[in-house]
């Protein structure tokens, strides 16, 4: 099985292809301004924050993009949107510096990490940097506002716990896994999106869609990213791959192989699993076992499956009409293409 990659004018794979940003490029580039300015810290502070914000600034920006297209659809984009857009990519790249940490990763973004170049130390100290720095540019939000960033921090940080105590855990089951991902990745889609709606003045029912939309956009996308962690190529992702294995972390084609299989072949499977190998040997055993079986298609399936519960949140969501900027149909359509990309992405 090959996912669908998007790729620039020279036919490499595009680190930042969110082809519905462009209706909100003017915006995105003010979050990225916003958050640059967070780096503006005395030299004494060394060079490590000088080049974390490089890595920060070089991503997607998927978070802040789904903030403010949740906003455009409700009515039109203000400061506070811009704000929270920051302090949302702020709080997914302090959890980013620690997950590499805990997983040694060593590139990420075709970058080196901070872990790589700094140590586990510098990196932890600069992921709980990022936070502190949301704090303060939260500090003056509603106290709604700031009530729905803290607990989504929070079940970001649950769902990364529950997903460590449950390493080497052959019992997972699929119910189990979606909540752990439910959790530690895809609350913060659902935050983004209910907060770009409230800030734009939508009401309860309206702000509980989005939320739910992007909950499962979120686990549609982390589904696809477990998939990549196996079967990705780390020249086209820019990450480095194959920790999911390494960490005894089970992802949900691990999960469909090991109840598909007989007692014979997953003796097999948890051999593999069990000891960290890196031979190309292993790898390519695990793989086609997982081909073989059918788990590489059926979690891309699952992953297709959380698309179409995202979009059909929106289908009774009527846009906001046009009072400048961008339009809340367009909005819409956006995020409708958002979902399909977080499905189907290579990267």
């Amino acid at each position: 099985m090959q996912l669908p990659a998007y790729t620039d004018a020279s036919g490499r794979l595009s680190q930042n292809s969110i082809p519905a940003f462009r209706l909100i490029d003017d915006e995105l580039g003010r979050v990225k301004k916003l958050i640059d300015k967070q780096f503006a810290v005395p030299a004494r502070a060394g060079a490590a924050i000088s080049g974390l914000r490089k890595q920060i600034c070089s991503g997607k920006m998927l978070r802040p993009g789904l903030v403010l297209l949740a906003g455009a659809l409700c009515g039109p984009i203000t400061d506070e949107h811009i704000r929270i857009a920051a302090a949302m990519e702020m709080i997914h790249n302090a959890a980013l510096l620690h997950d590499d940490v805990i997983d040694e990763g060593q590139k990420r973004r075709d970058e080196p990490t901070v872990n790589s170049l700094w140590g586990n130390e510098s990196a932890i100290l600069l992921g709980d940097f990022l936070l502190s720095k949301v704090f303060k540019m939260c500090a003056d939000l509603e106290p709604r506002f700031q009530r729905t960033i803290a607990e989504t921090t929070i079940r970001t940080c649950e769902g990364e716990l529950r997903q460590i105590m449950q390493r080497q855990n052959l019992q997972l089951s699929e119910s189990e896994y979606i909540d752990i991902i439910s959790e530690k990745s895809a609350a913060l889609f659902s935050g983004c999106c209910s907060l770009g709606g409230l800030l734009a003045g939508a009401g309860k029912t309206k702000a509980q869609a989005l939320a739910d939309f992007g909950l499962n956009v979120g686990i549609a996308f982390q589904i696809t990213d477990d998939l990549l962690d196996i079967i990705g190529d780390e020249s086209q992702t820019g990450k480095t791959l194959g920790s999911d294995v390494d960490k005894n972390k089970l992802t949900l084609a691990v999960i469909h192989l090991l109840r598909t299989v007989g007692e014979r072949e997953k003796s097999s499977v948890i051999n593999l699993l069990s000891h960290k190998r890196n031979t190309r040997y292993d790898k390519e055993a695990l793989v086609e076992m997982l081909r073989s079986c059918g788990s590489l298609e059926y979690a891309h399936s699952r992953s297709q499956e959380f698309v179409t519960q995202a979009i059909q949140t929106l289908t009774g969501l009527s846009p906001a009409p046009r009072r400048g900027g961008v339009r809340g149909c367009d909005a819409k359509d956006a995020l409708i293409e958002t979902a399909k990309f977080a499905g189907r992405r290579v990267i």
